[in-house]
C-alpha cells in the first residue's frame, strides 16, 4: 500500500465517499410496536472477571470469544451474549430485528471498572441483524453503531452486524495444518499470487462478483496449476467503500459479505489447503475510516482513536489512527490477528502500511505531529503492538507467515523481538522493487549508466527475510501495467518483461506477483471489472503465462532458488560489472552443497551475444534450465541447444568456464548436471 519512498498512492481513490447508512430495517422502528423486554434484570453476570482483566490490560488474545455476539447456554437456555466496550456511555441498548429496533427492549448492564456492557438474550436465530444504541455521558444519543467484534455483517450499503452462525463448519485440512506446523517456511519456496477477490474474475453476464464457492472452484485450481504456493488476498474484513479495496475496514472481525457468508469464506480457505495452497490475508491495523456506524467516537469520546489529530488522524487517507497506547485497543487488535488464524485457518497476515505506524511524523510537516516521551519520532506504542502480535501469533501458530509492508530502512523488522527486532517473519523489499522497475523502464541504450539499480539490492539482500513484491500498487494510479512500463516496440516490451521475471525468480527473496501480471495485463488494474482474460487468445500473452508457470515450477524443484535465502552463501556474483553489455551473471546455491547450483545470465539489451564466456564453479555439463527467449514463450528462439560443456579455461576468477549464447533481452538459467 505504500511506495518505496514512503509516499502514498491511494489518496485519490480511497477517500471516503460512501453514504453513511443504517439498516433499512432500522428505519421501521418509528411505526413498529415496542417489544416487551426479554432479558432478566437480576440474572448473574456471564462475562468472566479474568477475561475482562486481561482485556483491560491489553493482554487478551481471544476477546472475540466473549466480546460481540456469542452463542451461549445459560441455565439450560440457549441464547446470545452481547458484550461491547463503551466505558464513557451513560446507557447502551441492543437494537435489532428481534425487538423491532426498539432501544427500550434490551438495555445492557455495565461491568464497573471495565467499561464493558453485557446482555444475554435467549432464543435468537442465526443471521438476525443488530446494532448498539449508545447514549453518551452528556446525554447525546449517538448514531447506531455496528458491533466492533461483529463476526458477520450486512452487505453494503446496509451496515448492521449479524448474529453469527453457531459453530458448524467441518474442516478438512488437517493434513495441511500439520504440514504447515512442521515446515520451516524460510527454507521453503514461497511464490505468492496476490489477488483482489472482487476483480480477479467476474460473472460475464452482469459483471457480478464471484462467490467464495466460485473462487474456491476457479481461483484455487488456477493458482495451483500456475505453480504458486500461496494466495494473498487483499483485505477481506468488511468495508463500506469498494474503491478502498478493503484498506478502510469497518468490520475488522467480519469477512466481507460481498462474496458470501463466513462459513463460505472458510470453505475457500479449506479448499486451498486441501489443494496444497497457503492463504495469506492483508491486515489493516494502521488506520480506520470515520463512518458514523464504525469505531469513530464510539461512546461519544475518542475511544479507539486519539483525540489529538496530530496523533489520531491520517492526512493521506482522511482516516483515523488507533490509539495503540490504550490497553483495550491493544486487546482488540491483538485478538483480531489471532482470530483470522484461529477461526479461519489462514496461514499468515501481511501488515499494511507499517511505516505509517512506526513513525509519529509519517507524512506530516513540522508542527503536525507530537514526539514520544523521549522526544523522538518513533511510535513506541505501535512498536509494542507489533511485537506483541508477532510474538503471540508465532507462539500459538507455528509455521505461519507474518509479513510487513515497511517502506523505510527501519532496522530489524524480521529480527527476533528478544534481540530488539519487530518479530516479523518477512518484509516486502520495496527498495528492490523501485530500483529494478526504474531500471527496466529505461531505454536499453541508457541502461549501462544505471547498472547499479540492478545490483544495489544485493548490498542489503541478507539484512532481512525479504519478499520481492510486484504488487497491486505498481499497476494503478497512472503507473501503467508492468508490460507498458517496458520500453520499445511490442516484441521488446514482452521480451523485457520476460527477462525481468527471469531475473526476479533467480534473485534471493521470496516472490509475489499481482494477478494479471502473469499473463501481461495491458491496462492498469481496475477494481470494478475482471482482469482482461481475453488477452490469452493472443500468443504473446500465452507465452508470458507459460513462462511464469515454468518459473514457479522450477522454483519448487530447485532448492538453490529458495533455501536459506537470508544466508549470503546462497548467492555469488560471477560478473556484476559488465556495464557495457548490461549483462548480469550470478549463481545460487544451497549453503554447504556443491551440487544443484543454478547460474543466471541476464542480458538487458537487444544485442545477441554468441560465444559469451562466463566462469563456472566446476567442470562438467551445464544444462540450459530456462531461457526466456524460447519460442515457447514468444521469444526469438536463440539458445544453447540444451547446454554447454565447461572448459578448463580460467574466467571471472574461476578455473572453469563455459561459452554460451546469451539471447537479446533475455534471462538464461543453467545448471550443472551430475554424472555428465
Amino acid at each position: 500500500m505504500t511506495t518505496g519512498s514512503g509516499g502514498r498512492t491511494r489518496a485519490t481513490t480511497t477517500r471516503k465517499t460512501t453514504k453513511k447508512t443504517t439498516t433499512s430495517t432500522a428505519r421501521t422502528r418509528k411505526t413498529a410496536p415496542p417489544a416487551a423486554p426479554t432479558a432478566l434484570t437480576q440474572m448473574p453476570w456471564l462475562l468472566q472477571q479474568e477475561d475482562l482483566y486481561l482485556f483491560s490490560r491489553g493482554e487478551q488474545e481471544r476477546a472475540y470469544r466473549f466480546m460481540g455476539a456469542n452463542h451461549v447456554c445459560h441455565d439450560g437456555v440457549d441464547g446470545v451474549l452481547f458484550a461491547v466496550w463503551a466505558p464513557s456511555a451513560r446507557q447502551v441498548s441492543v437494537v435489532g430485528d428481534f425487538n423491532h429496533w426498539n432501544p427500550d427492549s434490551h438495555p445492557m448492564r455495565c461491568h464497573a471498572g471495565f467499561g464493558v456492557w453485557e446482555l444475554f438474550v435467549p432464543a435468537l436465530a442465526d443471521g438476525l441483524h443488530y446494532k448498539y444504541q449508545i447514549t453518551s455521558a452528556d446525554g447525546r444519543v449517538l448514531p447506531w453503531k455496528a458491533d466492533p467484534y461483529g463476526r458477520a455483517s450486512q452487505l453494503r450499503p446496509d451496515t448492521a452486524s449479524m448474529v453469527p452462525a453457531r459453530e458448524s463448519y467441518a474442516w478438512g485440512d488437517e493434513e495441511w495444518m500439520q504440514h504447515r506446523a512442521d515446515t520451516p517456511l524460510h527454507h521453503s519456496p514461497m511464490q505468492i499470487y496476490e489477488v483482489h477477490a472482487g476483480s480477479w474474475r467476474r460473472h460475464w453476464h452482469d459483471n457480478g462478483f464471484l462467490s467464495y464457492h466460485e473462487l474456491a472452484d476457479q481461483l484455487v485450481s488456477y493458482a495451483k496449476d500456475m505453480g504458486f504456493t500461496h494466495l494473498q488476498l487483499m483485505p477481506m474484513s468488511e468495508f463500506p467503500f469498494d474503491g478502498s479495496w478493503g484498506y478502510q475496514p469497518i468490520g475488522l472481525y467480519a469477512p466481507t459479505r460481498r462474496f458470501g457468508s463466513p462459513d463460505e469464506f472458510r470453505y475457500l480457505i479449506d479448499t486451498a489447503h486441501q489443494a496444497g495452497l497457503g492463504v495469506l490475508l492483508d491486515w489493516v491495523p494502521a488506520h480506520f475510516p470515520s463512518d458514523e456506524h464504525g469505531l469513530a467516537q464510539f461512546d461519544g469520546t475518542c475511544l479507539y482513536e486519539h483525540a489529538d489529530p496530530r496523533q489520531g488522524y491520517h492526512p493521506d487517507w482522511n482516516t483515523l489512527i488507533y490509539n495503540y497506547g490504550r490497553a483495550e485497543v491493544l486487546s482488540y487488535l491483538l485478538s483480531n490477528a489471532i482470530y483470522w488464524l484461529d477461526e479461519f485457518h489462514v496461514d499468515g497476515l501481511r501488515f499494511d502500511a507499517v511505516a505509517s505506524m512506526l513513525y509519529l511524523n509519517y507524512s506530516r510537516k513540522e508542527g503536525e505531529w507530537l514526539p514520544n516521551h523521549y522526544g523522538g519520532i518513533e511510535n513506541l506504542e505501535a512498536i509494542h503492538l507489533l511485537r506483541q502480535v508477532n510474538e503471540r501469533v508465532y507462539r500459538n501458530f507455528p509455521g505461519v507467515a507474518m509479513i510487513a509492508e515497511e517502506s523505510t530502512a527501519w532496522p530489524g523488522v524480521t529480527d527476533f523481538t528478544s534481540s530488539g527486532g519487530l518479530g516479523f517473519g518477512f518484509k516486502w523489499n520495496l527498495g528492490w522493487m523501485n530500483d529494478t522497475l526504474r531500471y527496466m523502464a529505461r531505454d536499453p541504450i541508457h541502461r549501462k549508466y544505471h547498472h547499479s539499480d540492478m545490483t544495489f539490492g544485493l548490498l542489503y539482500a541478507f539484512s532481512e527475510n525479504f519478499i520481492l513484491p510486484l504488487s497491486h500498487d505498481e499497476v494503478v494510479h497512472g503507473k501503467r501495467a508492468l508490460l507498458e512500463k517496458m520500453p520499445g516496440d511490442d516484441w521488446q516490451k514482452f521480451a523485457n518483461l520476460r527477462a525481468y521475471y527471469g531475473f526476479m525468480w533467480a534473485h534471493p527473496g521470496k516472490k509475489l506477483l499481482f494477478m494479471g501480471d502473469e499473463f501481461a495485463q495491458r491496462g492498469e488494474w481496475n477494481h470494478d471489472q475482471a482482469l482482461d482474460w481475453q488477452l490469452l487468445d493472443h500468443a504473446p500473452h500465452q507465452g508470458m503465462q507459460r513462462l511464469v508457470r515454468d518459473l514457479n515450477h522450477l522454483g519448487l524443484q530447485h532448492p538453490a532458488l529458495y533455501a536459506a535465502e537470508r544466508n549470503p552463501e546462497t548467492f555469488e556474483w560471477i560478473d556484476a560489472d559488465a556495464h557495457g553489455h548490461s549483462i548480469f551473471a550470478f549463481l545460487r546455491r544451497v549453503p554447504g552443497e556443491s551440487r544443484g547450483v543454478v547460474i543466471a545470465l541476464v542480458n538487458l539489451t537487444p544485442t545477441l551475444h554468441t560465444h559469451y564466456r562466463v566462469g563456472v564453479p566446476e567442470g562438467g555439463y551445464y544444462r540450459e534450465l530456462l531461457n526466456t527467449d524460447s519460442a515457447f514463450y514468444g521469444g526469438s528462439g536463440a539458445g544453447n541447444c540444451g547446454g554447454a560443456h565447461a572448459e578448463a579455461l580460467a574466467w571471472n576468477g574461476r578455473p572453469w568456464s563455459i561459452s554460451v549464447t546469451v539471447p537479446p533481452l533475455a534471462t538464461v538459467w543453467l545448471m550443472q548436471m551430475e554424472g555428465l
